[in-house]
């Protein structure tokens, strides 16, 4: 078998755009519990960020269904760029009794988990020093309880410590897909879009990326084996946005597509790839 060709290192994620059954209720919990900005917003459909970059947009679709059970979203991850970003909105969804659904240390990350009114999944998380994890990621990612006292530590008062918002340079840092199968996505993720395979657990999940990073990708099948995509009338991804550098390396990574007879739509001007279990992926460049 010929040697995969690798995805640029300087791949990253971008924007998740999903449906969502009532948009002004999410954008309410995207504002008050999460902390995005609303950049734009009209026709049932809203645009999300912090600071200058977008990073989620929700369209409406009245009477959508949770997706629960079918491929699609895991989770979208927000990466802040520091640790005290991530306790400083620990401190706030303290105060403020926002739900969560799971507060975990993997080692090389350190994750807070909830679920949005439509069952979309949400990670805001800090990196621990690359220095720490990079070449090591396989031996090292796993899972335990986060210690909220270390956390919340690097804060001098948590219950006064003011929240604005997520922070400038909050960044779409991994997208976690559920999959039909584990086999397949990594055919597709690694063989054909050229992203290096940092971690499998056989055939329930596997852990991609681009230069090293620990996951710019999950795929897992803990809810999802052998299931088929949501059909419409539910809240599902629309896409995840993989951020090549250049028109030379989409160009790249699409002959690669091309080459194995895959379908490529385009969508605002952008190529759309779907993945094996009908997961849409915007093929993007730096705006």
């Amino acid at each position: 078998m010929a040697a995969v060709e690798e995805i640029a290192p300087a791949t990253t994620m971008g924007t998740v755009e999903l449906t969502v059954a009532d948009l002004e209720r999410s954008l309410d919990y995207y504002r008050s519990n999460i902390g995005l900005e609303v950049m734009e917003q009209g026709a049932g459909r809203a645009s999300l960020g912090a600071g200058r970059d977008e990073l989620l947009v929700l369209v409406e679709e009245p009477g959508a269904r949770p997706a629960d059970g079918y491929t699609g979203l895991f989770h979208f991850a927000l990466l802040v760029p520091t640790r005290v970003d991530l306790a400083r909105w620990l401190a706030h969804a303290a105060r403020d009794r926002v739900q969560l659904a799971g507060l975990s240390d993997h080692a090389v990350s350190e994750a807070i988990y909830l679920r949005d009114p439509d069952h979309h999944g949400i990670e805001i998380y800090a990196d621990r020093p690359r220095a720490q994890w990079e070449g090591k990621v396989g031996e090292l990612m796993t899972t335990f309880p986060l210690d909220t006292g270390s956390l919340l530590g690097e804060l001098d008062d948590p219950a006064t410590e003011p929240f604005d918002g997520l922070p400038a340079g909050t960044v779409m840092g991994h997208v976690h897909l559920r999959v039909a199968s584990i086999p397949e996505a990594v055919a597709f993720y690694r063989d054909v879009l050229g992203f290096g395979l940092v971690a499998q657990l056989g055939n329930q999940a596997a852990f991609l990326s681009a230069g090293g990073y620990h996951h710019h990708l999950g795929a897992n099948t803990w809810e999802s084996a052998g299931a088929s995509a949501a059909p419409d009338g539910f809240a599902s991804l629309r896409h995840a946005t993989i951020v090549l550098p250049d028109d030379h390396e989409r160009a790249r990574v699409l002959t690669r597509v091309e080459d194995r007879a895959l379908p490529v739509r385009e969508q605002d001007g952008e190529p759309v790839v779907s993945d094996p279990s009908g997961n849409p992926l915007v093929l993007g460049i730096p705006r």
